[in-house]
């Protein structure tokens, strides 16, 4: 009889096992920072993307100096501007990023770029499925900041831009 009920309760078990687990409705992907392999055209041809986890695809952009820099930013996720809205801001050497931030977040006339003379290029604000290409001459050699100035995103979404 032992016999029997162990049988019955192994049967069970592996009978059990074969249901798999239900899957959840969505998933978050891992952003990996792009290659230095990525295709592009010359080395101050870049496409940066950003998404709807408030990430940016690189972490840092190179480029060379005294050259005509073209970069693409792309809004990959779905949520639109008002609520998920993502740009490319270049700040020049010196600036207080964390002060810089914080005056953007009250620039929303001019999609949070604060007035001044504190940046290189930017882009406009972009929303889910939106791109914007901007074309400015890279800077002296060195390492600038680059960051999305919508509200609550910048301490998250900046890397380094590096000019040889």
């Amino acid at each position: 009889m032992k016999k029997i009920i162990t049988f019955l309760f192994t049967a069970i078990i592996l009978v059990g096992c074969k249901n798999e687990p239900k899957k959840e409705k969505f998933s978050y992907k891992r952003v990996q920072e792009a290659t230095e392999n990525t295709i592009v055209k010359s080395m101050n041809d870049v496409t940066i993307n950003s998404n709807d986890q408030m990430l940016f695809d690189r972490s840092i952009i190179r480029v060379k100096s005294g050259e005509t820099v073209t970069l693409k930013l792309n809004h990959t996720g779905k949520i639109a501007k008002e609520f998920m809205g993502h740009n490319f801001v270049l700040v020049k050497e010196g600036v207080d990023i964390d002060d810089f931030a914080q005056r953007a977040m009250n620039a929303k006339e001019t999609d949070y770029i604060p007035e001044g003379d504190e940046t290189y290029a930017y882009t406009k604000m972009l929303g889910g499925g939106e791109s914007d290409i901007i074309t400015f001459m890279s800077p002296e050699p060195g390492t600038y900041t680059y960051l999305c100035t919508f509200p609550g995103h910048y301490q998250i979404m900046r890397g380094d831009f590096i000019v040889e």
